[in-house]
């Protein structure tokens, strides 16, 4: 099964960010990333398709027949459509709120009434999932709770030793402070100056990570540069022994290169690679997920597919089904980049919506063999943002921006396909924040487009 190219059936979405809350909180709009989904309904262009898609709060009406205009009928995709909201935009995981209304259950068995084929399509699998899964009697596409370890820090130190891929130097495991104190007297005179990073083994978009440079004083007292803005030591160190967490030496070389791997394991267990990414990284210790480029640099887009292959064949082994990423650094040496896997995500990530959105507005297929996307013979590129935010666009509805984006010839061209493909418009209103794919014939032109319509968006003074 492809949840991006479905043939027929239904795809039950739940976009629930059932993911640390702590975490979330920090990000602005959060709740409107139940929509970073949204780029699904794009399935429907398929007749035997239909889309169930759930959210905490109506979806503006104008942002449903923005995506539905990228198909050739929209009327006739409409009628396979069900958007159902809970009316509670509360900050809480989505999958929470279902299991606690019984009239929203019975909404959804409702929708299905007379489906033969259908499928939970969740944005992470938590025990909320699957016992709404165990209600709506619907397997998911998604990681079993029970394997959920593989996904974690630790475990993707695990998972990267039994597919032979290289990591960084480190320890992993670590349940107090006192273990991670004596994991960095152990590791500092191994690293470049002393320098360390501490990462609770679950969290979200980097916001669980610390850089330290390890002295002879204690840990707590060691200059610390924290990627959450309101962390420190005791809150971080309740933090460790909760979720535990993994230390390792930081990779100091400059530039730094940070690709990904997006990865799919069908529920018979075939697997394989979809796509690589160029990160793009912010906050205060360059960690946070910001956006991403297709494809990965060509100098080590191959070795970060060989890495991801091999690790998708392990976690297939172990039983993992669905969509995940994998993020690596590309380190160079005198015989070429080498990947050093980062973390494993097991769950549908930040590059997820801007693949998805490309592959279905373009057509384009995958090709292993050079790791592009390819319309023909023409290959795709794109560069995608969730984080464009001005002042001037607060306020304004999500139907004026996409008729701007359009009036100013920056959307998605059915001809050329390329262009322009929104998403996050329902933070628009609130947080003036949305997020775009640009997609180019060319690695150049994508980028290009990309930055103008920075410009348009979020004009300088």
């Amino acid at each position: 099964m492809s949840i991006f190219e479905p043939n027929e059936g239904t795809l039950v979405v739940i976009p629930s960010l059932s993911l640390p809350q702590d975490e979330l909180r920090r990000i602005t709009g959060a709740r409107c990333y139940e929509e970073r989904l949204l780029f699904l309904l794009l399935t429907l262009k398929r007749p035997g398709v239909k889309v169930v898609y759930l959210t905490s709060a109506p979806v503006d009406p104008a942002i449903v027949d923005y995506y539905l205009d990228f198909l050739d009928d929209p009327a006739e995709a409409r009628a396979r459509l069900e958007m159902i909201s809970l009316g509670d935009p509360r900050l809480c995981p989505l999958t929470e709120k279902i299991l606690h209304g019984p009239r929203t259950i019975a909404r959804i068995q409702e929708a299905l009434d007379g489906t033969a084929d259908a499928w939970l399509v969740p944005f992470v699998v938590s025990e909320a999932e699957e016992r709404l899964s165990a209600a709506l009697g619907l397997p998911i596409y998604g990681p079993a709770t029970a394997l959920a370890q593989l996904g974690s820090k630790s475990g993707a130190r695990t998972v990267a030793e039994d597919a032979k891929v290289p990591l960084a130097r480190g320890f992993a495991d670590l349940r107090s402070l006192t273990e991670v104190e004596h994991a960095a007297r152990a590791l500092a005179p191994l690293s470049h100056g002393g320098k360390l990073m501490v990462k609770l083994n679950n969290s979200y978009s980097g916001l669980g990570n610390a850089i330290v440079v390890k002295d002879d004083r204690p840990l707590t007292a060691c200059h610390t540069s924290f990627s959450a803005a309101d962390e420190n030591w005791t809150t971080f160190a309740e933090k460790i022994a909760e979720r535990g967490a993994v230390i390792e030496e930081f990779i100091d070389q400059r530039p730094l290169y940070s690709p990904s791997a997006l990865a799919r394991i069908t529920p018979g267990g075939a697997y394989d690679v979809v796509a690589t990414h160029e990160q793009v990284l912010g906050g205060p210790n360059g960690d946070v997920y910001q956006g991403c480029a297709f494809p990965a640099r060509p100098e080590y887009r191959a070795e970060v597919g060989e890495c991801a292959e091999r690790i998708a064949g392990v976690l297939a082994d172990r039983g993992v089904v669905g969509l995940f990423g994998m993020d690596f650094f590309a380190v160079k040496t005198d015989g070429g980049y080498r990947a050093l896997l980062c973390e494993i995500n097991l769950r549908i990530g930040g590059t997820t919506h801007p693949f998805g959105a490309a592959l279905l507005t373009t057509g384009a297929v995958y090709d292993p063999g050079t790791g592009t996307l390819m319309c023909g013979d023409q290959s795709k590129y794109y560069v995608a943002t969730d984080n464009c935010a001005a002042a001037c666009l607060r306020g304004r509805a999500p139907g004026e921006i996409v008729a701007r984006i359009r009036a100013a010839g920056l959307g998605f061209d059915r001809e050329t396909r390329t262009g322009n493909v929104l998403h996050l418009l329902g933070a628009i209103p609130e947080y003036g924040k949305l997020g775009f794919t640009s997609i180019g014939n060319s690695a150049e032109e994508a980028a290009e487009l990309h930055r103008r319509t920075l410009r348009f968006l979020c004009p300088t003074p």
